[in-house]
């Protein structure tokens, strides 16, 4: 089911940022995160949207989003009935998505949408395939109330995609990459809730850029990371291992 904007706005496809964002019981964090898109996008000028993709919350995000409709903000929603898993619901978004950029990112304001800006700025240099938000490159922070065990087990997630792919913070769910790119993705078969690795695994991507950001703790509602998704996890890390052995034969 799909509840969307009956907005216009010019320039063609290819100039198009789609924002896609993944929810499930994220309704009182959607206000804020469109207002702040909406600022953040405001000074380029350029036409883009943004597509929620809700794993059928039945918490409101439907009255939600008619609100920010209401309010002339370019969204649109995008319910799924009897599926569930972040990385699916951001391929779903892909699909639907009418922009040739394509952005994903957290409903939780951990994610700053004022660095949208910057990882557009990154794909505008033909070389450039992928553009990734990270914590862990120089200027990059997280909350200072994360806490030690999460920093630990963020920092061994990383380790474990090291093979995959050279970048500091493999595991970070805010990016972009151009809808070419994602044509280019072989076998996607995601596990959990890390889509970036593999996207950046299975697209081919050589030429990465990470843009530093501080990551925040969210304020409302309830972390999905649980012991279940950790275990998925180090599935999604063994299937990629599959692959590239595969891949080399």
């Amino acid at each position: 089911m799909t509840t969307a904007a009956s907005h216009t706005q010019k320039g063609g496809l290819g100039d198009w940022v789609s924002i896609v964002v993944p929810t499930y019981r994220e309704a009182e964090n959607l206000p804020a995160l469109v207002r702040r898109i909406a600022a953040a996008m405001a000074p380029l000028g350029r036409p883009y949207e943004i597509v929620v993709v809700d794993d059928d919350s039945r918490d409101g995000t439907d009255r939600v989003i008619a609100d920010l409709v209401a309010a002339n903000h370019l969204v649109r929603l995008i319910t799924r009935v009897g599926e569930r898993g972040l990385s699916s619901a951001v391929l779903h978004g892909f699909h639907e998505a009418r922009g040739q950029i394509l952005v994903c990112m957290d409903a939780d304001l951990s994610h700053p949408p004022e660095a949208i800006p910057r990882l557009l700025a990154c794909l505008s240099e033909p070389a450039v395939e992928f553009a990734l938000a990270s914590r862990y490159v120089p200027g990059g922070s997280t909350d200072e109330r994360w806490g030690l065990l999460r920093w630990i087990n963020s920092k061994a997630a990383a380790l474990l995609a090291r093979p995959f792919v050279n970048v500091r913070d493999p595991m970070s769910g805010f990016f972009a990459l151009r809808r070419s790119v994602l044509s280019g993705a072989a076998d996607l078969s995601p596990v959990g809730y890390k889509i970036g690795l593999e996207l950046m695994v299975k697209c081919g991507c050589r030429h990465i850029r990470e843009v530093p950001i501080h990551f925040a703790l969210r304020e409302q509602g309830r972390s999905k990371l649980t012991l279940a998704e950790q275990i998925n996890y180090l599935r999604h890390i063994q299937r990629l291992a599959v692959y590239k052995l595969r891949a080399a034969f």
